[in-house]
């Protein structure tokens, strides 16, 4: 890791099964020479996150993730119990209704456990880290955030700081149970009940209420930031299309789940100069659920995510032989 000094913070939408996208771009800031302090993800960025921070801890190659996310069965994150595999549709309403979500989800424990505890990592304890230059609180010292969405609460919950909300000790929590919440895809997913002492809470995918937290890092003593922060997106820079009302009631239940898991504060990140410090990944209008990914998809998604960096890297440097811009900075707290 010695030759890889240049210090930032990362920030990766979820986007399930496009999530090898976000990989291709991470290791392309990697091979030019930058170290991720903290990374915030949601869903499958949350995935993504939590193998970055793990294995870079450990000093591994971070190489090594890009063939183990070619390991994965995207199949069988659609598994579900023999009704559903005898009887199709039929069966994943039924599980819809007996569990809250058509497929269990628990491929992803059996998946990335071991990738983690293969290096040591295991409990948010394991993620601790102390930075006495840093702004951020005790509770907050972790190299890794992950963003849920808590149903029971109505709030969006962020792991492991927030877990005192819930009368937990954060670093005794599994980092892996905190990502199976974020990538909890409504209606899709079953959702994780977490009891508490005031009886249990109902947790989901977090890009429900903030898929693409890029502040979440942000400090907020103006003072200036020691490194910066940098988000990932798995989709294109926002363009104005045509607009198309909707009519149906089914339409409307689709579109307002939608807006909730997508860029709903897009304006006001425009504004905030947000875009500036985004790298901004073509997905081709893939669906975060199709499971059926063909090699050559995937492929396709991780040379995507290259190339995304790859520009975003050129259009920073080309800034640093300028005055820098607030962006080029970056405004991550505790920096």
């Amino acid at each position: 890791m010695s030759d890889h000094k240049k210090p930032v913070d990362l920030v990766l939408e979820g986007g399930g099964v496009k999530g090898i996208g976000l990989l291709g771009a991470v290791l392309t800031l990697y091979d030019a020479g930058y170290r991720f302090e903290r990374v915030a993800g949601t869903s499958a960025g949350a995935i993504v996150a939590a193998l970055v921070v793990a294995y870079q801890q450990a000093r591994r190659d971070l190489h090594e993730l890009e063939e183990l996310m070619h390991t994965v069965d995207y199949l069988r994150f659609a598994d579900g119990p023999l009704l559903e595999k005898l009887t199709g549709r039929f069966g994943e309403g039924l599980e819809l209704l007996l569990h809250e979500g058509a497929h269990s989800g628990n491929y992803l424990d059996e998946w990335l456990t071991p990738l983690l505890e293969k290096v040591n990592v295991r409990t948010f304890a394991d993620l601790r880290i102390h930075d006495r230059h840093s702004t951020l609180k005790d509770y907050q010292q972790y190299s890794l955030v992950v963003h849920v969405s808590d149903l029971t609460r109505r709030a969006l919950v962020r792991l492991p700081w927030d877990y005192s909300q819930y009368g937990k000790t954060a670093d005794n929590e599994l980092v892996v149970d905190a990502v199976r919440a974020s990538m909890s895809i409504p209606f899709y997913f079953r959702p994780v009940q977490l009891a508490t002492p005031r009886g249990k809470v109902t947790w989901v995918d977090g890009g429900l209420l903030s898929n693409f937290p890029i502040t979440v890092f942000d400090r907020t003593d103006n003072k200036k930031p020691r490194w910066p922060t940098w988000g990932i997106k798995l989709s294109g820079a926002p363009v104005p299309g045509e607009d198309k009302p909707v009519h149906t009631a089914v339409g409307m239940a689709i579109r307002s789940l939608e807006t909730l898991t997508a860029d709903w504060n897009r304006y006001q990140l425009d504004e905030e100069g947000v875009n500036q410090r985004t790298i901004y990944v073509n997905t081709d209008g893939i669906s975060a659920t199709n499971f059926n990914l063909s090699t050559d998809t995937q492929n396709k998604l991780f040379s995507n995510g290259q190339a995304a960096a790859a520009e975003f890297l050129k259009q920073y440097n080309g800034a640093l032989s300028h005055e820098w811009p607030a962006w080029s900075t970056g405004t991550a707290d505790g920096q």
